[in-house]
């Protein structure tokens, strides 16, 4: 990006400005979140970066993670000397890209919201071919991504490891599962797509990197940046995943100007509070839906249903309406309240408890 540098660079325009203002910050100057880690914030504007807190009445009045900054956030602050500073504030995000961990089903365990980044524009979604390739987990991040309000690519990397009819079949597959997503074929050994990677990457643009670990996405920000700036590592030869080397989530500024961030690998994708990602990403069957007989229509058993029928005639793709279904059961249960959500868990348990009193009728005598 050179030395001459401009807030628009940094990704800041007149959504933020506007929010500043509304918010009354606008005798405070404000600067970006590049990267976290345990409470201390680095963020940066023009006049150069800082070493963050917030403060205390912050920590009290937030009610839960997604109260706090993130990397990716604008910001307003006061300097207090010597590259330090104290976040007074945080301005209304563009964008929001947050998961769902934790399963509230097992004991002791509560479902929790996680921030994976705000304020992007384009979210670059990584597999490698080599283990990670997964349709249904393209559509899980693609759901994640357009919920959040940002739009989402595919990254198919190590495409070394295939032969060029390999590869085109891939493509063919991607394309007729995901029309009008782009999907770009790389590899940082034979630097196959760096270049369209590059080009693809705008000026005073935020985009961040998400998969699972050891797809290669700090390996293929090295090479957009030019040079080893990320640790990498390969893949555990014990459990045959990705190693976590990636451990916070860090905002990088290229030559060209555009702006990434790196994300830690990502073994569980949940929905968050939402639905609106998923009838986004399935728009064809929420365009079928419409036709059923029924308005609450569930699209698994009813008579009158579009959505099964399409299936059947072939002209919805098995896969795809699976994964519709099971991450619709998702998203709805997501949005329950913590009421329906006990007598929901309840009727399940009643369920099981039914089916092994009904199974033991069928045990042999001794």
């Amino acid at each position: 990006m050179g030395e001459e540098i401009t807030m628009a660079d940094l990704g800041y325009g007149p959504f933020f400005e506007a929010g500043r203002n509304r918010l009354g910050f606008g005798g405070l100057p404000v600067a970006r979140v590049v990267s976290a880690s345990r409470g201390a914030y680095r963020i940066k504007n023009i006049a150069g970066e800082y070493l963050a807190k917030v403060t205390g009445k912050q920590m009290f009045q937030a009610l839960s993670r997604e109260d706090y900054p993130a990397v990716g956030d604008w910001v307003a602050f006061d300097e207090l000397g010597n590259s330090q500073a104290v976040i007074r504030g945080i301005l209304p995000r563009r964008t929001v890209i947050k998961r769902k961990f934790g399963d509230r089903n097992r004991a002791g365990e509560q479902s929790k919201i996680q921030v994976i980044a705000v304020n992007i524009d384009v979210a670059f979604v990584v597999e490698s071919v080599d283990r990670d390739y997964n349709l249904n987990r393209f559509e899980r991040y693609f759901a994640i991504v357009r919920d959040g309000g940002a739009e989402p690519e595919m990254v198919l990397n190590k495409v070394d490891l295939l032969s060029d009819a390999e590869l085109g079949e891939k493509l063919d597959e991607l394309q007729e599962r995901f029309p009008g997503v782009r999907a770009i074929p790389a590899s940082t050994v034979s630097e196959r797509g760096l270049e369209t990677l590059k080009n693809r990457i705008a000026r005073g643009q935020t985009y961040c990197f998400l998969g699972s670990s050891g797809v290669g996405k700090s390996s293929l920000i090295n090479k957009l940046i030019g040079k080893s700036v990320i640790k990498t590592g390969g893949i555990s030869s014990y459990s045959g995943r990705g190693k976590h080397v990636t451990t916070m989530r860090q905002m990088y500024f290229l030559e060209s100007g555009g702006i990434v961030i790196d994300n830690p690998g990502m073994r569980e994708v949940g929905l968050a509070e939402t639905s609106r990602g998923v009838s986004v990403i399935f728009d064809e069957i929420a365009a079928l839906a419409e036709k059923c007989r029924y308005t609450d229509c569930t699209h698994t058993k009813e008579s009158g249903c579009a959505v099964t029928a399409a299936v059947r005639a072939g002209e919805l793709d098995e896969g795809r309406y699976a994964n519709y279904i099971n991450l619709k059961k998702e998203t709805e249960y997501s949005e329950m309240d913590d009421a329906g959500k006990r007598e929901k868990d309840r009727a399940f348990g009643k369920f099981i408890k039914k089916a092994k009193e009904e199974l033991k009728q069928f045990r042999p005598k001794d």
